[in-house]
């Protein structure tokens, strides 16, 4: 399935969250935290209010309880989510 978001929405690709600490404890679903940090998969053409920010390919931040859950059916976790829930782009 292919997805093409519409105005200023944005689809993402949610990092998987961490299972292990970096000491090898290992963390139980019930206690993992929700990660914020996912890849830019598609992005819509924007308004005139409101510019795209971020081009495919850029690592993002976004909001914790931001967007809208995908099930493309590959298994990976999706969000399409709006250009002003997002934080911050991730450079290395």
């Amino acid at each position: 399935m292919k997805i093409k978001p519409l105005a200023d929405r944005i689809l993402v690709k949610v990092d998987a969250a961490e299972t292990k600490t970096a000491s090898g404890i290992i963390i139980p679903d019930t206690a993992q935290e929700k990660t914020q940090m996912a890849t830019v998969v598609a992005v819509g053409p924007g308004t005139e209010k409101e510019k795209i920010s971020v081009n495919v390919g850029d690592r993002v931040m976004h909001d914790k309880y931001s967007g809208t859950k995908v099930d493309l059916g590959d298994g990976a976790d999706y969000l399409i989510v709006r250009n002003s829930d997002l934080i911050a782009i991730i450079e290395k």
